[in-house]
């Protein structure tokens, strides 16, 4: 397979991204030579198609690649599986826009970001659109080379349109965004999701996509339409790929509290070694336990995804909302893991140069966010259950 020893290759970079997770969290952002050796191993290219280059890698190769990265340092595997979901989607606007994205300077190795929250207007002009305001939580946008900006279309005379405004996807060059110096957050510190603003820019039609298109599952990539590949929900992707970097920090707490159980006593005890205590032990197991449980439900949901998906099977709403709450479920079985063992860990794991507590505040970051959130997720998923709609299409 194209995209054979992905894994392998981002693994290696462990020591590096590890050596930089201070740096980035510090400075708000991945260090340049970080993206750099990612972009070697072929990560961005997972979701891009094969035409340009790209390995269109099974689900389960780009969770295990981001969960690598995740286990030395969230930002940087939040940054990584941002960019690489998001060229799942540029792969399903118009091809022209596709060429653009993927043969211009960049090849399939462009970063390309973008989110899901409307806050610019497009209006149309000249057949296609002028897009108008800012984008938040652009995470990653200091090293993309495109982002997805999502606005509301508004109607040139400014006249009220009855109902909601249809919300679309513009892609438009980073070199034609402002970025607003406004990302400095406790968790996720380093992942520079910063806010950024289009000032009255033309983007001709066919760097555009409808959201409503997309969460139906109807593409205007005449190209991909028929893959199997590009018929696997957009949503459900960003489940498994978030649940990935929980994992990730999961795997991470459990690595640094085994080495720190040798080094330390419990202060004020008669236990000279941390790892002679019956606390301990079962502190240890319980997280252990915590992590597994979430590993088992991640490799359910990423394989029902990649069958699904190759059969041609529809999904029923109950499944969307199970997938998506049990990506919600999964990081919080790694957060209490998490929670756990940083309150086992001692007060010398306060200081800045230890991993754990960058752990602990990451994954709080990451339960925060409105996709992830495991009550919001819950309470879908019980809705659905209980013969409700889900209250939501993002699903």
């Amino acid at each position: 397979m194209a995209d054979a020893g992905i894994v392998e290759r981002v693994r290696e970079l462990r020591p590096l991204i590890r050596r930089n997770a201070l740096r980035a969290e510090r400075e708000r952002r991945i260090p340049d030579e970080v993206v750099a050796a990612l972009s070697g191993t072929g990560v961005h290219r997972m979701n891009v198609p094969r035409r340009y280059g790209g390995h269109q890698s099974p689900l389960r190769t780009q969770v295990d690649a981001f969960a690598e990265i995740a286990a030395e340092c969230a930002s940087t595997a939040w940054v990584t599986l941002g960019q690489a979901g998001v060229s799942y989607i540029a792969a399903l606007f118009p091809d022209e826009a596709q060429d653009d994205f993927f043969t211009g300077p960049y090849g399939p190795d462009v970063r390309i970001g973008g989110t899901l929250v409307p806050g610019a207007t497009a209006v149309p002009c000249d057949g296609g659109y002028r897009v108008d305001g800012p984008s938040a939580f652009a995470t990653g946008c200091h090293h993309a080379q495109w982002h997805l900006l999502t606005a509301a279309v508004v109607p040139s005379d400014g006249r009220p349109l009855p109902g909601p405004p249809e919300t679309v996807y513009v892609a438009v060059p980073m070199s034609e965004l402002e970025i607003l110096d406004d990302w400095d957050a406790t968790g996720l510190a380093g992942t520079g999701s910063n806010t950024v603003v289009a000032r009255d820019i033309p983007v001709p039609a066919h760097r555009v996509l409808p959201v409503g298109q997309m969460l139906a599952g109807r593409t205007p990539s005449k190209t991909n339409a028929d893959d199997p590949f590009y018929r696997m929900p957009v949503l459900l992707l960003f489940c498994a790929w978030a649940a990935s970097a929980a994992l990730g920090m999961g795997r991470a707490a459990l690595a640094e509290f085994g080495g720190r159980i040798h080094r330390r006593g419990i202060t004020y005890t008669f236990h000279e070694r941390q790892h002679e205590a019956t606390v301990t032990h079962l502190q240890f197991a319980e997280a252990r336990m915590r992590v597994s449980a979430a590993e088992l439900v991640v490799a359910r949901l990423v394989d029902e995804i990649g069958t699904k998906a190759r059969d041609g099977d529809p999904y029923t709403p109950l499944e969307r909302a199970r997938i998506r709450a049990e990506s919600g479920y999964v990081t919080r079985l790694c957060r209490e893991a998490v929670d756990l063992l940083a309150s086992a860990a001692g007060a010398s794991s306060l200081q800045r140069d230890v991993p754990m507590q960058r752990i602990a505040r990451d994954m709080q970051a990451l339960c925060l966010h409105s996709f992830v959130n495991p009550a919001t997720n819950l309470e879908i998923y019980g809705r659905v259950l209980s013969g409700l709609d889900p209250g939501t299409p993002f699903l």
